[in-house]
C-alpha cells in the first residue's frame, strides 16, 4: 500500500475577478499618463461600486494600452526616444497610484505598460505587464515576449544573453507567474504573446491557475480569433482566462472621436474553456466573473478526460524547437529598428522557414504587405514634428 502523504495547499475562497474596458488618449510625454490613470480611477470606483456586492472582488484587470496608449507603434516613433520620453519605471509613480488603489479596495491590481528595465540594459523599453498586490506593491512583472510587426519593444529575446545571464534559462525567466495563498497562481501574457500556445503552455508549466491575457485590436477580435484563442489556452491548460479589451482610442488630441481600434469582446473563461462573461461593447465596461481555485484544482485532481497536461508525451517533442526561427540578441548593441526596415527581418524569417521545408513556397511570388507612412510628407515624420502638430505644448495634463 502507498502510504506516500499527498501534498496539499491553504484553501482559496471563491472570489470575483474583474476586467475593465476602459477608453484611452495617446501620450505625447511620460506626465501625460496622469490623464489615463485619473479614468482608470475612476472606471474602478465605478465597477466595484456595481460589482463588489455580489462578492469579493480580488482581481481587478486592465487593459493593454489604458496607461499610455500606442504612441510608439502609431507615430513610428525612435525606439530609445520613446524609452526615454514616454515610459515608465516600475516600480514609480504610475504604479504608486494604481498602488493606492488596491490598498482602497484590498484587492490585486493587474496591468499593463511599456516600462524601462534598467537592471536589464539602458534605454530599451519592454511591454511589461505587471501585478501589484493588496498591501499596494508591485509582486510580479513580465515583459511580453512576442510582439506584433507593428511593435518594437524591446523583448527578453532580443537581449537573450543579457537577460539570461541575469535570471537564467527556465520557464519562470520568460513565463514568472505569481503563487498567492489568496487568489492561486496568477501569470500573465501580453496580446500577440496569446497567438502562440506555447505561451499558455508555459505559463502551466509553471503552475498558473489563472492567465491575464490583455487587449487585441480588429479584426481579430471582431472575426472571433482572440475569444477563440483565449479558450484554447484555457481549455488546453485547464487555467481560467481573464482577457480585458482596450476601450475606444483617442490617437492624439486632434481626434474628435476615438477610434475603436479593439472592437469590445471583453471576456472571462473558465478552466474547461467556458465563456463566463462577455462584453459586446468596449466603450468602458467590465467584465465580472467568479474564479473558483479550489473547483480547479481537484478537477485537475480527479479528471482522467479534460486534464489534459497529465498525458503529455513531452520526449517526443524536444526537437521540435531545435533550430533559431527569430534570430536572438538583435538589440543589445543595435538601436530597434522602425516599422518600414523591421519588416525586413520578418520577411527573412520566411524566407528562412521556406528554407527548412516548414512552408512550401507558393508557385508565384508577389509583393506581400507593408508598412505606409500615414504622413505624406516625409519631412513630418520625424517624432519631433509630429509631436507639436498633434500636441502642442500642452500634452494631456489638465
Amino acid at each position: 500500500m502507498n502510504t506516500t502523504k499527498k501534498k496539499t495547499s491553504s484553501p482559496v475562497a471563491p472570489y470575483l475577478a474583474l476586467g475593465l474596458s476602459t477608453t484611452c488618449r495617446g501620450i505625447s510625454k511620460r506626465s501625460d499618463i496622469k490623464r489615463n490613470l485619473r479614468h482608470i480611477e475612476n472606471m474602478v470606483h465605478a465597477a466595484m461600486f456595481v460589482v463588489s456586492i455580489n462578492m469579493p472582488v480580488k482581481i481587478i484587470a486592465l487593459p493593454e494600452g489604458a496607461i499610455s496608449g500606442f504612441t510608439d507603434e502609431a507615430f513610428d516613433m525612435p525606439h530609445v526616444t520613446a524609452a526615454r520620453e514616454l515610459y515608465i519605471d516600475i516600480p514609480g509613480e504610475e504604479t504608486d497610484i494604481l498602488g493606492n488603489i488596491a490598498k482602497h479596495y484590498n484587492t490585486y491590481i493587474i496591468a499593463q505598460c511599456k516600462a524601462r528595465w534598467p537592471e536589464v540594459i539602458k534605454d530599451r523599453f519592454f511591454n511589461t505587464a505587471f501585478i501589484i498586490n493588496p498591501k499596494g506593491e508591485v509582486a510580479h512583472k513580465y515583459a511580453k515576449n512576442h510582439v506584433f510587426a507593428r511593435e518594437r519593444s524591446c523583448m527578453p529575446h532580443d537581449v537573450y544573453d543579457i537577460w539570461v545571464k541575469k535570471f537564467g534559462d527556465g520557464i519562470d525567466a520568460f513565463y514568472p507567474v505569481l503563487k498567492t495563498d489568496d487568489i492561486g497562481n496568477i501569470g500573465t501574457m501580453v496580446c500577440n504573446d496569446g497567438m502562440y500556445p506555447e505561451a499558455g503552455r508555459a505559463l502551466a508549466f509553471n503552475g498558473a491557475e489563472v492567465i491575464y491575457r490583455p487587449s487585441m485590436a480588429q479584426p481579430i477580435t471582431g472575426n472571433g480569433l482572440w475569444e477563440l484563442q483565449n479558450r484554447a489556452h484555457a481549455m488546453f491548460n485547464n487555467c481560467y482566462v481573464i482577457a480585458p479589451n482596450i476601450g475606444p482610442y483617442y490617437l492624439h488630441p486632434g481626434f474628435e472621436h476615438p477610434f475603436d481600434v479593439a472592437g469590445g469582446n471583453a471576456h472571462i473563461v473558465d478552466y474547461q474553456g467556458n465563456l463566463i462573461s462577455f462584453s459586446a461593447s468596449g466603450t468602458d465596461t467590465v467584465v465580472a466573473a467568479i474564479i473558483d481555485i479550489e473547483q480547479l484544482r481537484h478537477f485537475r485532481e480527479m479528471s482522467l478526460c479534460g486534464n489534459w497536461i497529465k498525458d503529455l508525451r513531452t520526449e517526443i517533442f524536444k526537437r521540435m524547437y531545435e533550430k533559431p526561427i527569430h534570430p536572438k540578441n538583435m538589440w543589445i548593441t543595435k538601436e530597434p529598428l522602425q516599422h518600414e526596415e523591421h519588416d525586413e527581418i520578418f520577411r527573412e524569417n520566411i524566407k528562412r522557414l521556406q528554407e527548412m521545408g516548414v512552408y512550401t513556397p507558393p508557385s508565384r511570388h508577389y509583393k506581400g504587405s507593408q508598412f505606409i507612412h500615414p504622413m505624406k510628407d516625409r519631412k513630418m515624420r520625424a517624432w519631433e514634428k509630429m509631436r507639436d502638430l498633434f500636441w502642442g505644448d500642452k500634452g494631456l495634463e489638465e
